[in-house]
């Protein structure tokens, strides 16, 4: 089993970031060493203006089983123990270990979740709150919390139903059914759908996509869509307004502009 330190793994390819899942003999089960990893690696990387987009995938033939079933069987058994007592420090714990994978949203660049096999529970919410997802047909994923006897955590009822819509939400979360990267892609819950030897490759020639353009620009797009859909069309062209106010002030602005008066692809310093 990986020491604590190696349950994420990190590589990086000029301004692009990979983050792997790594524990792979468990099929890269989420623990809280494997969070308290991956929110570290999170808080550099959000911390280091140079990274222009990350990847995040898993090693092995899983992108994540989820929620480590020996954890959730030890809150099974404080909760039976205690009822009712226990109920506040699961709740205080649960919650923290939905932030330090959920870390993930806090991200000013954007995020790819590479789903390179089997996504479930909460390994499948982590990958919903990247801003997008490219899965392997091959994959199978769900919300299997009802099936576990739980209530869906790691924002599983806020994330789903902005991707695919209330009743479609409704249906995968009371069912827990599994489904295929097909039905995935089919339903809006993944951008694409590729073989699975595909998945990782692709999802960091996206990234590299989104490393061309200006990072300002971009980290901006992000901020705008996070608040689209709590704000009204007026407060939302102020923001835009705003938004570009400040990329006006850049000089990244002045090589987008030269680079389409000249004809070329723009060489953006992210200033």
């Amino acid at each position: 089993m990986p020491a604590p330190e190696d349950k994420i793994l990190e590589a990086r390819d000029a301004d692009v970031v990979t983050l792997r899942f790594h524990d792979p003999e468990r099929r890269n089960a989420m623990t809280f060493a494997m969070g308290e990893a991956f929110a570290s690696r999170i808080a550099e990387i959000a911390g280091d203006a140079s990274i222009r987009a990350v990847v995040l995938t898993g090693s092995g033939r899983a992108f994540s089983a989820g929620g480590d079933l020996e954890m959730l069987q030890e809150r099974a058994q404080q909760g039976r123990a205690q009822p009712g007592v226990a109920r506040y420090p699961i709740r205080d714990a649960m919650r923290g270990f939905y932030k330090l994978f959920l870390s993930v949203r806090d991200l000013p660049c954007p995020t790819i979740a590479a789903i390179n096999g089997h996504a479930i529970g909460a390994g499948l919410c982590v990958a919903l709150g990247c801003d997008i997802r490219l899965v392997a047909q091959e994959a199978k994923l769900g919300l299997n919390f009802t099936k576990l006897g739980l209530h869906p955590g790691m924002a599983a009822t806020w994330s789903l139903p902005r991707l695919v819509g209330p009743a479609v939400a409704a249906e995968l979360l009371y069912t827990s059914r599994l489904f295929s990267g097909e039905e995935a892609a089919r339903i809006g819950l993944a951008n694409r759908v590729l073989p699975a030897e595909q998945v990782l490759e692709a999802g960091q020639a996206l990234a590299r996509e989104i490393a061309s353009c200006a990072p300002l620009a971009v980290r901006g797009v992000k901020r705008a869509l996070a608040r689209s859909a709590d704000s009204g069309i007026e407060d939302q062209l102020s923001f835009e307004a705003h938004e570009q106010a400040i990329c006006f002030e850049s000089q990244d602005v002045g090589e987008g502009i030269a680079a389409a008066q000249e004809r070329r692809e723009p060489a953006f310093k992210g200033q």
